[in-house]
């Protein structure tokens, strides 16, 4: 039997970066790109490389671009720590595990090292695929902290559980990670929120630009640590910037998105402008220019926001275009996981 899994992207829409730091944040995976695995039975456990994991190449030019646009790292590392985390928590549940052997390998068209999560997005699916494979389930709270423990515990990758509750449950979800619940629990109070059709909504990214999180949440993370009262008063604020887009939402009050998402980037920039690239302003400062609404999709890389019409979203598509930039409309997955 073959065994196919898949996981998509991530977009931020509001609230982001509080998720790490017992805030509020609302996120919606969309299908236009996948992270795909397949998984059968064999006599070894084996790993399959993909493009991603070469290390062969044409010449120097070609390394320096693959690197460029991929990282150092593939999914290789992935693949192992999603197997060696799901085998600790069995253990840990005490949950006994059948002796058998299989062949994994992925393949993902999510544009990389862009704030799109798809990284997180190949460790769902795989996860999704061995858990089905052994046919064992995790309620979807734990689930989501299994593929954040691959990322943070295996592999020291700084991130939050926002982009893994987004991707688990496949649907928009308002999450509040408000600090006791946390520490009583290990995960938010997640709801499922509708984001309506007629919410004129983009993602645009760059095609010349791939960088990591890590800088960002390390500096972030060591404010947030030493008591930085600006960055304290920002977590509050982006709180309360969630809380607005969900009443935003369920009262079809779209005229009220705009500001509370350009609000979401401004107070970003007043209190991490240190980590964020040139490249990656011009894409705010482009769209808005263009009179849509814009901030980060995640730590950087690609951009979520409104637009007022179609005309708005043929410009702002066509000029972006010119510095390289790519704007899609996401196609909002609501394919509710159950537990």
């Amino acid at each position: 039997m073959i065994i196919n899994a898949t996981a998509y992207p991530r977009a931020a829409l509001i609230g982001n970066p509080s998720d790490g730091y017992f805030g509020k944040t609302i996120a919606f995976v969309f299908n236009n790109y996948r992270a795909s695995v397949q998984l059968y039975e064999t006599p070894e456990l084996t790993i399959l490389p993909a493009v991603r994991d070469t290390n062969v190449f044409a010449d120097l030019e070609t390394l320096c671009s693959e690197v460029g646009k991929r990282g150092y790292y593939g999914g290789i590392r992935l693949m192992k720590a999603t197997a060696r985390q799901f085998y600790l928590c069995c253990i840990k549940k005490g949950i006994s595990l059948p002796r058998r052997n299989f062949t994994i390998r992925y393949d993902s068209d999510i544009p990389n090292r862009l704030g799109l999560a798809g990284s997180s997005a190949i460790i769902t699916a795989a996860l999704r695929a061995i858990c089905q494979f052994y046919e064992v389930s995790f309620p979807l709270p734990e689930f989501a902290n299994m593929v954040l423990a691959v990322e943070r515990d295996e592999l020291s990758i700084p991130a939050g559980l926002q982009d893994r509750v987004a991707q688990t449950y496949n649907h928009p979800v308002y999450m509040d990670f408000e600090r006791n619940h946390m520490e009583k629990y290990n995960y938010g109070i997640y709801e499922a929120v509708d984001i309506p059709d007629d919410l004129n909504l983009f993602v645009a990214y760059r095609t010349d630009l791939a960088e990591g999180s890590e800088i960002l949440h390390s500096r972030l993370r060591d404010d947030y640590n030493s008591g930085v009262p600006r960055v304290l008063d920002a977590m509050q604020e982006w709180s309360e910037l969630t809380v607005k887009m969900k009443e935003a939402l369920q009262k079809h009050d779209h005229a009220k998105i705009p500001s509370l998402i350009n609000r979401n980037f401004d107070l970003r920039y007043e209190v991490c402008a240190g980590s964020i690239s040139e490249k990656n302003l011009q894409m705010v400062q482009l769209a808005r220019k263009m009179g849509a609404s814009a901030k980060f999709t995640g730590s950087g890389g690609a951009i979520i926001g409104s637009y007022d019409d179609e005309n708005m979203f043929a410009e702002l598509r066509n000029e972006l275009k010119k510095f390289q930039i790519e704007v899609i409309k996401p196609q909002i997955v609501r394919e509710m996981v159950q537990a």
